[in-house]
């Protein structure tokens, strides 16, 4: 089962309103209690039909041997408002991970913790190459 939730409608969208809904939305994931995260709103964008604002979520899983992890893994999300749609409908949300190019629907995608894991891993083993 995808887990979603309710999104604003574009005419009630502020750039506090698409943090606070990310959180929201992240908080259907299932991920281990020990990963934290902090979210940041990064830019508008104007484009011809639609306006998007992207934000980006950055995890980490912190110890207390290692308070300052030596990695972390980011997840971009784009809140996109129709300019031709009517300002009624929700908006509409993508979500791309770190490293990647392959672009997520927000209601059609179940997150997985191992993407977390994984881009995390590769960090550490590039690190420990150079």
């Amino acid at each position: 089962v995808i887990k979603n939730i309710q999104w604003t409608a574009g005419n009630n969208f502020t750039v506090e309103r698409g943090r606070q809904q990310i959180e929201e939305f992240i908080s259907t994931w299932e991920v281990h209690e020990s990963w934290l995260h902090w979210t940041e709103f990064l830019q508008e964008e104007e484009l011809k039909y639609s306006k998007r604002y992207r934000y980006r979520v950055c995890w980490s899983v912190p110890t207390r041997r290692k308070p300052i992890p030596r990695a972390t893994a980011s997840v971009y999300f784009i809140i996109e408002i129709s300019k031709i749609k009517p300002a009624t409908l929700p908006v509409e949300v993508f979500f791309t991970l770190e490293s990647s190019r392959l672009i997520h629907r927000a209601e059609q995608c179940q997150f997985r913790e191992k993407w977390l894991k994984d881009i995390i891993e590769n960090k550490i083993i590039l690190m420990e190459r150079l």
